[in-house]
Order: C-alpha cells, then structure tokens, then sequence
C-alpha cells in the first residue's frame, strides 16, 4: 500500500481532523464530568498528605 504524501494530507486534513476533534471532545466531557469530582479532589490534596 504506497500512499502518497498528498492522499496522506487529504485524510488528515478531513477525517483526522474530526477524529482529533471528536477525542477533544471526549476528553472535555469527562474531565467535566460529576463522576471525576472525587478523582480531581484527590489529585488537588495530593501536596497536603503525610508522607
């Protein structure tokens, strides 16, 4: 399969750019998501545990 530089360029330009952006919008949606209050919370008090 000998894909040229400009078929290459013509997928990422369409569909590799929606795939980033979709993957973008998962990301957004579960970093925002109430179910990863309690995992932020931890990271947050990370610095204040006792060693």
């Amino acid at each position: 399969m000998n894909l040229e530089y400009q078929t290459m360029r013509t997928f990422a330009d369409s569909w590799g750019m929606l795939f980033m952006l979709l993957f973008f919008a998962l990301v957004i949606v579960r970093v925002m998501s109430p179910s990863a209050k309690k995992m932020h919370d931890d990271a947050a008090n990370i610095p204040f545990k006792e060693q």
